[in-house]
């Protein structure tokens, strides 16, 4: 009995280690085969090309002085939006010892001019009523006393401006060190604080940015395109525009700019280009927001695609493999008519039909 029992249970695993070895071997014959089938589909096929770069406002306005001083006070914070005319900053004076003496001087030399001035406009006035000058002669000196009388309220408006930061007029209008906006919009950036020193905008110096504003309600896609797509652009494609830090937004906007000259970034021939966007997709938008364009350059929906890797190119035609009508024989090569292509899909324009299997082979192994 037990000598039965031994024989079965031989005979049980010869049969399984039987016929897990052919298992095996089919198995390995397949996969060493390695072919699968794609089906071809109708879908969405896009020629486009890829720009990389930022979102911007369309026009920054940096707010700089006019005089030189110490930031004494701000008025409004970053991301505040201002009107043109607003008060932005107030200015205090830092003359240096000599820059006041200079002025004090300007002012004493000034003086002794006018009071000439007025000296001898007094005495021809005199002799005109006299009748012993010709009226031309009291013109001249009453032009003379009119310059010197410039000259002196300028001075002493220098030095004032100088000295307290502000210019009074009768009727209190005058000039002040305030700093206004020259723009309505929102305010990007504030470099300085109070107590920073401030060096003004001159034609010798481009002086200290005091601030920085830009219009939010107007900002566009600033980035490059690699010259090898540009040749293929013109101003008014459609662009779709991917925001990182957005991923759920939907952007859209139109190319309005391509720049006419290259230039190099890291070894790459790059050329500078910009899209409006027309439409957020209700999505709140940022300066210095990253971004991805995609600029449409031909788009076709509702098309036959294959995988591109499918085809072979040989000259002016394509050709694709589909599986014979007898399984056990190989694959047949079939012609087709190829269209738009994306790199990845390309659509088919002859030789296929929805639905049709294609032959896909394993990569090649290298040895």
């Amino acid at each position: 009995m037990k000598k039965t029992l031994r024989i079965v249970l031989i005979v049980a695993f010869l049969g399984a280690a039987g016929f897990g070895l052919v298992a095996w071997k089919k198995g390995a014959s397949g996969k060493k085969n390695g072919i699968t089938l794609v089906e071809v589909k109708k879908g969405t096929i896009v020629d486009k090309a890829l720009a990389v770069g930022q979102i911007v406002p369309r026009k920054e306005v940096q707010v700089k002085s006019q005089i030189s001083g110490i930031v004494r006070e701000y008025f409004v914070e970053v991301g505040e939006p201002i009107r043109m005319g607003e008060p932005l900053f107030s200015i205090i004076p830092d003359p240096t010892p000599l820059e006041l003496a200079d002025a004090e001087r300007r002012i004493q030399l000034a003086q002794v001019t006018y009071d000439k001035a007025q000296t001898d406009l007094e005495r021809y006035d005199a002799l005109r009523g006299e009748g012993l000058i010709p009226p031309g002669d009291y013109d001249g000196r009453k032009q003379a006393f009119d310059q010197a009388r410039i000259q002196l309220e300028q001075a002493k408006d220098q030095y004032s401006l100088i000295k307290e930061g502000k210019i009074l007029r009768a009727g209190g209008k005058g000039v002040d060190s305030v700093i206004r906006a020259p723009a309505t919009g929102t305010v990007l950036e504030r470099p300085v604080n109070a107590g920073d020193p401030v060096v003004p905008l001159t034609s010798y110096q481009a002086g200290t940015v005091l601030m920085t504003l830009a219009d939010m309600g107007d900002l566009i896609f600033k980035g490059t395109v690699d010259e090898i797509d540009v040749g293929k652009l013109h101003e008014g494609l459609p662009v779709r525009i991917q925001i990182g830090a957005l991923p759920e937004a939907q952007v859209k906007g139109e190319l309005t700019r391509i720049a006419p000259k290259a230039r190099e970034k890291d070894g790459a021939t790059l050329f500078d280009v910009e899209v409006t966007i027309n439409d957020a997709g209700g999505a709140v938008l940022r300066a210095g927001f990253s971004a991805n364009a995609d600029i449409v350059i031909r788009e076709k929906q509702e098309v036959l695609i294959l995988p591109e890797r499918l085809v072979t190119f040989e000259a002016d035609k394509a050709f694709v493999e589909v599986p014979a009508a007898d399984p056990k024989k190989e694959p047949v090569r079939r012609a087709i008519k190829a269209g738009l292509s994306d790199g990845l899909q390309v659509e088919v324009l002859e030789g296929l039909a929805e639905g049709e299997k294609v032959v896909q082979r394993p990569p090649k192994e290298i040895t």
